[in-house]
């Protein structure tokens, strides 16, 4: 499986963004699917996860209420729609696919096999 992302940028505190991460070579509709981000000088953190092929999401509490994470099977495609940017959301983010990730690691970056190259999202004020 290759995971293509896209949409990043630059946009000022308050606005919204919409990320993409493309599948190919492999349908992942029972994947768990995953948004990872990294700020300069930080780990690796989780943000949003969706859990194989069901609609079952998990957020992060620092964006809980502000992202949502989605799919298109018939696309091969996941999203993270984010609204209303603070300037803490500003890294790295980066998708990831899993097929044999389970629930209580689904945070895990360890659990999944299949990584995007990542979309730098900037927010300034």
């Amino acid at each position: 499986v290759q995971l293509q992302a896209s949409g990043g940028g630059l946009v000022q505190a308050g606005d919204s963004l919409r990320l993409s991460c493309a599948a190919s070579g492999r349908t992942f509709s029972s994947y768990t699917l995953v948004w990872f981000r990294q700020a300069p000088g930080k780990e690796r953190e989780f943000v949003a996860s969706m859990f194989r092929s069901s609609t079952a999401t998990s957020y992060a509490d620092s964006v809980k209420g502000r992202f949502t994470i989605s799919r298109d099977n018939a696309k091969n495609t996941v999203y993270l729609q984010m609204n209303s940017l603070k300037l803490e959301d500003t890294a790295a983010y980066y998708c990831a696919a899993g097929s044999r990730v389970i629930y209580s690691t689904m945070h895990s970056s360890r659990s999944y096999d299949y990584w995007g190259q990542g979309t730098q999202v900037t927010v300034s004020s």
